[in-house]
């Protein structure tokens, strides 16, 4: 990977972690408490359906992506990473 594109993805990991906590109910969990990768749902970071719809708003509004697949989706929101990764292969570079 290039190191730009490094760059981007930490970036967008960095964008993600605030979004999460800022619109999700994560008490007393701060961004940078988040670890890459960190599992989002039950053992990890215990997000549950009601908030994978939420991510799948947040996705949209912030980064114009939709995720109808929801197959496709249990993938993408497997981890912090598999959902910057995304977002980073389904985004233009417009440093987010």
């Amino acid at each position: 990977m290039q190191e730009s594109e490094e760059k981007r993805l930490v970036e967008i990991r960095n964008k993600l972690k605030v979004l999460l906590v800022d619109h999700l109910s994560l008490e007393d969990v701060k961004p940078e408490d988040i670890k890459d990768d960190e599992i989002l749902f039950g053992e990890g970071l215990g997000l549950d359906s009601l908030d994978a719809v939420e991510i799948v708003v947040l996705l949209q509004r912030n980064f114009g992506l939709e995720v109808k697949d929801m197959n496709k989706g249990r993938e993408i929101f497997y981890s912090l990473d598999t959902l910057a990764k995304y977002v980073a292969a389904n985004t233009e570079d417009k440093s987010e």
